[in-house]
């Protein structure tokens, strides 16, 4: 379950964003705030995940309460303004909820953030936060810090690795990896003759790519059809190796 808190002033907002975290398994509705300094002692009293925050309230704001906390949970911030987009912004706030929310744009948002905090529990043994994942390139293979452990992971069984900020995805052919750890440091990694870096988000596997397609490539995920980027910064380089195997 995903832990959630709730601080805004203002009953109504509270009661609508309480029924729509009823609305969903995943979410567990932990306490409702009216204020920041409420909320403050929530945060040092329970284990909050997601806290939705709004921006105009009393004695302190919704964005310097944020700026306020050392390591705060994942925050989408709640407000009838539209003019403080760029302060979430730089308050690394997840999303920007505008009032009246809507079920469908809370949906949006909260799948968003759900998948975000899965992502970083499922890596929260892998390391400290401090730390990056140790990988060891050795042979055909290399070994990925996960789950309290080194794994060893085949090169051949990966067929593609996505970046998700602080965090990657190793895909392989039958499961996935999750591990603390940068897409540059990782592609410094790993042997170039293997692995090609196609976009931002994205290095592929160059065995497994079966097809390319305009600003796509084409790969096999779990026996399924999947659809790469190719980003216009990498897509010259990859044209470059794949004319060096061309008829």
């Amino acid at each position: 379950m995903i832990n959630v808190l709730i601080v805004d002033d203002e009953p109504l907002a509270q009661d609508v964003l309480e029924t729509y975290i009823e609305k969903m398994p995943d979410l567990n509705l932990v306490q409702k705030c009216n204020n920041a300094l409420e909320a403050n002692e929530a945060l040092k009293s329970n284990d909050i995940d997601l806290m939705f925050l709004d921006i105009q309230m009393p004695q302190l704001t919704g964005t310097d309460f944020l700026r306020s906390l050392v390591n705060p949970p994942v925050v989408i911030f709640t407000t009838a303004y539209s003019n403080y987009a760029v302060d979430g912004f730089e308050l690394n706030a997840l999303d920007y909820l505008l009032k009246p929310i809507s079920l469908e744009r809370f949906l949006k948002a909260a799948n968003k953030a759900i998948t975000q905090i899965e992502l970083k529990k499922a890596a929260a043994g892998a390391s400290s936060p401090k730390e990056e994942p140790e990988i060891q390139a050795e042979a055909d293979f290399m070994f990925v810090k996960a789950d309290k452990k080194l794994i060893r992971v085949y090169y051949d069984d990966v067929v593609y690795i996505e970046g998700l900020k602080d965090y990657v995805i190793i895909r392989l052919k039958d499961t996935r990896i999750v591990t603390l750890q940068t897409m540059k440091s990782l592609e410094q990694k790993l042997p170039s003759a293997i692995f090609k870096r196609i976009h931002r988000s994205y290095i592929v596997n160059l065995h497994k790519i079966d097809a390319l397609m305009g600003n796509m490539v084409e790969v096999k995920e779990k026996g399924q059809v999947k659809h790469l980027p190719v980003g216009k910064n990498y897509r010259d380089e990859l044209l470059e190796l794949i004319n060096q195997n061309r008829l």
